[in-house]
Parts: C-alpha cells; sequence; structure tokens
C-alpha cells in the first residue's frame, strides 16, 4: 500500500491537498466533479485500484495491481486556452524523468506514451473540465511493479511493461512522490512562462522516439496517414509529412511506430 503520511509530508506544500483512495472508478472523474465544487488548484488524487478508468478516445484503461494511478487538478490562470495541451506532453516529460531516477531510459510516443523499448509503461490522459474556467485535469497511470500475464496490449498493439520489469523492486510511494515533484516541476515552469517555455518544448522534443520515425496515425472517422513524424509545433501538435511530400498538422490521433523493412 502506498505511504498516505509520507506523500503528504513530501508533497503538501507544491501541492495543495493529496489524497489516496484504496479504489474508485476514475481518478479523473472524481478529480473533475472536485473541480466543480470548487477544489483548489493542484489538487491530487491517487488511487490504489481504478474500476472505470479511461485512455484517450475514451478507452478503458486497465489497472492492474501495482500500478500508479493518479490525477492532478491544475487551473492555470494566466495560461492562454490554446496552450493547455501542453500539459499531456509535460507529463510525458516527468514520466521520463522519473523513469531515469531508478535507472531506466524511456522514450515518448506522441503526445503522451511512456515507452521502455517498443513496450508502453505508462499514458497520460487531460481533460479540460466542462464548465469551469482554466481548470484541467491531468490523469496518469503507470506501470510500477511487473504485470500479470493477462495484460492485454493497447492501443496500436503494444506490448506492456513496467519499471520493475527494467529496474528490479522499487518503492512505489517513493516512485510518487518523485513523478509528482517532477510533474509540479515542470508545470510550475510552463505555468510562470505563460504556457511558453522553450526548454520544456526542447526537452519534450529530445525525448520524443516518434520524431523522424515512419508513422500511420489513426485519425477520427477511420482515416488514417502515413507519413514521417517531422516535428513537434509549439501548441504541441505533431507535423507528419506525406509520401507526397505534404505536411499535415495532427492535434489528435493514434500514431504507430512503422518499423523499416
Amino acid at each position: 500500500m502506498l505511504d498516505t503520511a509520507a506523500l503528504r509530508a513530501a508533497l503538501v506544500g507544491p501541492y495543495a491537498t493529496v489524497d489516496v483512495v484504496a479504489e474508485t472508478g476514475s481518478t479523473n472523474a472524481d478529480l473533475s466533479r472536485a473541480a466543480n465544487r470548487g477544489a483548489h488548484d493542484r489538487t491530487v488524487l491517487i488511487a490504489e485500484r481504478q474500476t472505470a478508468g479511461l485512455g484517450r478516445r475514451g478507452r478503458a484503461w486497465t489497472s492492474p495491481t501495482g500500478g500508479l494511478y493518479l490525477s492532478v487538478l491544475f487551473r492555470p490562470t494566466g495560461v492562454p486556452p490554446a496552450r493547455l495541451p501542453w500539459l499531456t506532453l509535460l507529463a510525458g516529460v516527468a514520466l521520463v524523468r522519473t523513469a531515469k531516477s531508478v535507472g531506466v531510459d524511456a522514450s515518448l510516443k506522441w503526445p503522451n506514451d511512456l515507452l521502455i523499448g517498443d513496450a508502453k509503461a505508462a499514458g497520460v490522459l487531460a481533460e479540460i473540465t466542462a464548465g469551469v474556467a482554466q481548470a484541467v485535469v491531468v490523469g496518469i497511470g503507470l506501470n510500477v511493479a511487473g504485470l500479470p500475464d493477462d495484460v492485454e496490449p493497447g492501443a496500436g498493439g503494444l506490448v506492456p511493461t513496467s519499471l520493475e520489469d527494467h529496474a528490479g523492486p522499487l518503492d512505489r510511494t517513493e516512485v510518487a512522490i518523485t513523478l509528482l515533484r517532477e510533474l509540479v516541476a515542470v508545470e510550475e515552469r510552463w505555468r510562470r512562462a505563460g504556457g511558453d517555455e522553450p526548454s520544456l518544448r526542447d526537452e519534450y522534443r529530445t525525448h520524443c522516439g516518434t520524431l523522424g520515425r515512419q508513422v500511420r496515425v489513426e485519425l477520427a472517422r477511420g482515416e488514417a496517414l502515413l507519413g514521417t513524424a517531422r516535428y513537434v509545433e509549439s501548441d504541441g501538435t505533431l507535423v507528419v509529412r506525406d509520401d507526397a511530400g505534404d505536411d499535415h498538422s495532427v492535434s489528435a490521433g493514434d500514431v504507430v511506430h512503422l518499423r523499416v523493412r
């Protein structure tokens, strides 16, 4: 079990509150409701288990025992709404830093999947809370402990993995403290810069393994875009050049890294 007292001792200050529950449907949904009730900026909710967690595009998010399932409510006043999508990418930066802290080299698949090799160790879902100005809930699911054999591959056929598969036994409380410290550090710098912090953009691009790769982007309505991922723009969109030499800006879609034969 996570050590709630240790989490609060380490994190309250940078964060307003830190709560841990044994089980809930979705930490994102819980904090979205809390935002409507006036919950404070940088409120944290962690669940030992989620029964109705969601990933991107409404997919169910598996929550095996031994993972970290947490959400943070941010109220980044002063940041233009168009720059809010960067919170998703910044969570990816925090995940890469956390993996490095336990000796694991990881990369990011645009926009926010944490990859160790070609396997997925974490995902991020950021949601703007309806009816609440400048309220964004950032949810993170990170596989810490080794996974059971029956965990299914994710979108794009990504095989799941965990930090412990590569680093050996870990203290989940310490991993949670590191992740949340890294997250608030990047979010604070980003917020102070009005949502446009060049060094953080560069850090994300450095860790984004999608760039330079042949990709298939699965878009809405069943459409797909094939091409080379060229760069990430300042608003977080991915630019893909198709075989005809035309560039396309992608703001949402599932990216599949293609193997070059």
